[in-house]
């Protein structure tokens, strides 16, 4: 499987949105980085809650702040939400490959986008100090996208030989 050889189909964010959420993060993205911001995010979750545009709207907002702890929330969401759409295994840990197969079929970028958010939550726990943690997620990635057109086996690489590096 290839995650790079697909016909292209729909993304997350040609999904109608209800246009009151909309409206909220336009609001949010011109008033970021004032308190308000947060709470237009916060309000366009309460209508539109696994609608992968508000998720990655407020996954983005804690990402970019730096704050690690409120991201990896959302990228949990994220996971189980598309776990769902996907029909594969709730839990990350027991997505077989042949399951991310037969939903390649369904949609490509839903995959990629799954595998994307459990990199994100593995490179999170990383920054968090949980290693084993982050690094159980990106070599389930890599498990499941064994080309690495992710990046997750190429980023467990340079997280091992950092840790390998700080306990000499």
């Amino acid at each position: 499987m290839d995650l790079l050889a697909y016909e292209a189909g729909d993304m997350y964010f040609q999904e109608p949105l209800d246009p009151r959420a909309t409206a909220l993060l336009d609001r949010a993205s011109e008033t970021y980085g004032e308190p308000q911001a947060l709470a237009h995010l916060r309000e366009a979750e309460q209508i539109a809650p696994e609608h992968l545009t508000v998720l990655v709207a407020l996954y983005r907002y804690h990402f970019y702040r730096h704050q690690h702890a409120e991201a990896l929330s959302i990228a949990t969401d994220v996971l189980d939400v598309v776990a769902g759409r996907l029909d594969i295994a709730a839990d990350w840990r027991e997505v077989k490959l042949s399951q991310v197969q037969r939903a390649t079929a369904q949609s490509a970028e839903l995959v990629r986008f799954y595998l994307h958010a459990l990199k994100g939550a593995g490179y999170l726990l990383l920054r968090l100090g949980e290693a084993h943690r982050g690094l159980e997620r990106l070599d389930k990635v890599a498990e499941l996208d064994p080309k690495d057109r992710i990046g997750a086996a190429a980023l467990a690489d340079v997280a091992r030989r950092a840790l390998a590096s700080d306990a000499a």
